[in-house]
């Protein structure tokens, strides 16, 4: 198994090499946390890019008793966050609603139907179901998406928005009672 704390050691040395591998053991966990707030591939990479140019600039401050997956994870969240803020100055007013993963959506119970025909509305749900997460407040879209769509223990989760696990007990279930009023209030809409 390969000590991180001895590459991030080596980076700090000026060893590319050891760079190269720890980007490499990272790098999927960063891409698909990207697409979890951003659902596109490009802007995943880019986003990710970003987070591997900003974890190479403060290797030297990392400490050493923390985590790097718990670090990345941070910084990954906060970059798309970041990057989602940005295109909403950019396109005011447009609406723009990426898509998650059709298993993350999965994920968060929304049923499969058995039915071809059903398949629509389905993609109606899961649509509507991802416009009901970007409404939320931002600490609870990261606490919904990082608990409940990538399945991280809530120690986890604490532990990359820097905060306690009752806190986030409580964003998930303001978060989640929010969820819940948007998709009905948008059901009974349509009755």
């Amino acid at each position: 198994m390969i000590n991180e704390i001895e590459l991030i050691d080596q980076i700090n040395q000026g060893d590319t090499a050891a760079f190269r591998q720890l980007l490499e053991l990272h790098h999927r966990k960063v891409i698909h946390i990207c697409l979890s707030f951003v659902n596109d591939p490009h802007d995943a990479e880019d986003i990710a890019q970003e987070v591997f140019i900003e974890m190479f600039r403060s290797l030297k401050n990392f400490r050493k008793d923390a985590s790097v997956s718990t670090w990345l994870y941070r910084l990954s969240v906060n970059k798309s966050l970041d990057f989602i803020r940005q295109s909403k100055r950019q396109k005011r007013g447009s609406g723009k609603v990426g898509l998650m993963e059709k298993n993350d959506l999965e994920r968060l119970s929304i049923s499969n139907r058995q039915m071809p025909s059903d398949g629509m509305e389905e993609d109606d749900k899961k649509k509507l179901l991802y416009m009901a997460i970007e409404q939320l407040p931002e600490r609870q879209k990261k606490a919904i998406i990082l608990s409940q769509i990538k399945e991280l223990k809530q120690q986890e989760v604490a532990e990359i928005m820097e905060t306690t696990i009752a806190s986030v007990e409580s964003l998930l279930v303001r978060a989640k009672r929010k969820l819940k009023e948007t998709l009905i209030r948008h059901k009974e809409e349509f009755i």
